[in-house]
């Protein structure tokens, strides 16, 4: 793909709240009041499907908070809650283990957080056997995990290939000492760059660099430099999130001074930068937040069309029901969604009692699931095949869509979108906007709050 240009005026037309479309319908939709217990039946019945699993392990512990975060944490310097928490994780996986069918394989693997390198070397190593032990895991599953450069030893990166883990993502979000000290994250370009090594001498496969645009007192020429910083450090994919303002749901956030804060302008500088200089070292803007080299496995997917969409993001796997333990974390299966209590002392309490540490959940209506796949098709394809989607859901989809296909006129006419008789196109400025699209397919999006959702830039 050759290098993106960015037109910030169509960016500023469209920058309202949409969802991310990790899940449809979006989290924001579960509740509880759901029938608890005729979920715990859905999930009990889902169980003995042989489809493909995917493993979410939500390790919640941070030492520190880093103020720009909208993750579900857990703020502590006592190492000691690790091995409490690991102890429930092994509860909650010998509840769930049994009612799975043992011709189920893991194909996908993934340790999210907080910060999963909170536990120490020989945790990770336990936690591993716990898995290993209790499900039949593919011998080239795709293990993923998320580490904080600041803290750890190369036994934890040792600890993390012994059990399987291939893929690694570092949190690096600016290496701009005034941004780091702004967001209450400390994190040298030395203490990256030895953790890069690490993983590149334990024989990782794949790196991943998150990086944020947005926070204090950033401006182009500083972002450049760390962008810079980090393309030198040759990493296979890019995750760049725009930061996501939202001291109503976080109120942490509100130690940032507006004025710190980039003003609109200069955050569309920011998306533009980083998009024209990624794109222009050769990486492929998959959409989103996601950029890959073009031999990627993502970038691979998305000209195959077999990329998908879930809560890690974009994946290579696809028809894998995700199974997701510990607190706050939350499982997909056919037809259902549900969530872990996110309250530390209630999800123990819960496995004490012996139950699932269920909070909420959703049931999907067969509606629900026609615009589900449409639109992850949409994300991940970049693109309709109206006859390959009629096959495919059992409806003249062209017909079943009439109005959402019709509400897309103000997006052609910006150059967002191509439409056929036969399909749909997302033009290359389409894909900065691919949420903004999604949203015209999205039935519960009209009728939602202004401050539901971050803006998409």
């Amino acid at each position: 793909m050759s290098a993106l240009h960015v037109n910030l005026d169509l960016i500023r037309k469209y920058n309202v709240p949409a969802p991310r479309y990790t899940s449809y319908p979006p989290a924001t939709q579960f509740s509880d009041q759901v029938n608890l217990e005729l979920l715990r039946q859905k999930v009990r019945a889902n169980g003995q499907s042989e489809r493909e699993l995917s493993l979410y392990f939500h390790l919640p512990f941070c030492q520190t908070l880093c103020w720009f975060c909208g993750c579900t944490t857990v703020i502590t310097t006592d190492q000691a809650r690790s091995g409490k928490y690991l102890e429930y994780l092994q509860k909650e996986m010998d509840l769930v283990a049994p009612l799975l069918n043992p011709k189920r394989k893991v194909v996908q693997l993934h340790f999210g957080g907080g910060t999963p390198t909170f536990l120490l070397p020989d945790e990770l190593r336990l936690l591993g056997r716990m898995i290993h032990s209790r499900f039949n895991v593919a011998e080239d599953v795709e293990a993923g995990v998320e580490i904080d450069p600041r803290r750890i030893v190369q036994d934890h990166i040792k600890a993390l290939r012994e059990i399987g883990f291939t893929r690694a993502s570092l949190g690096v979000q600016d290496h701009n000492e005034e941004v780091q000290k702004a967001v209450h994250r400390i994190q040298p370009l030395e203490d990256t760059r030895k953790t890069v090594d690490w993983i590149r001498g334990a024989g990782f496969k794949s790196l991943n660099i998150d990086l944020i645009y947005g926070l204090p007192h950033q401006t182009p020429q500083s972002f450049e430099k760390t962008i810079d910083e980090v393309l030198r450090l040759e990493p296979d994919r890019f995750a760049v999130f725009s930061y996501a303002h939202v001291p109503w749901i976080k109120p942490t956030q509100r130690v940032f001074k507006e004025e710190a804060l980039p003003a609109a302008d200069v955050k569309l500088q920011l998306l533009k930068l980083t998009i024209e200089k990624l794109t222009s070292a050769g990486f492929v803007y998959i959409g989103m937040d996601h950029f890959a080299r073009a031999n990627d496995e993502l970038a691979l997917a998305q000209k195959q069309k077999t990329l998908q969409r879930n809560f890690q993001g974009y994946s290579t796997h696809g028809g894998a029901d995700i199974y997701a333990f510990g607190m706050s974390s939350i499982s997909q299966a056919e037809g259902i969604y549900w969530q872990n209590l996110k309250d530390l002392p209630a999800y123990y309490a819960a496995l004490d009692a012996g139950t699932l540490p269920l909070s909420k959940g959703y049931i999907l209506t067969e509606d629900d699931k026609i615009r589900r796949q449409t639109i992850m098709r949409l994300m991940c394809d970049l693109g309709l095949d109206y006859g390959a989607m009629s096959g495919a859901l059992g409806i003249d989809f062209r017909q079943y869509f009439a109005a959402d296909i019709a509400s897309l006129d103000d997006m052609e006419v910006d150059g967002l979108v191509v439409r056929s008789y036969g399909g749909l196109e997302v033009t290359e400025m389409g894909r900065l906007l691919i949420r903004n699209i999604a949203a015209r397919f999205d039935t519960y999006q009209p009728a939602r709050k202004e401050r539901t959702f971050s803006k998409t830039i």
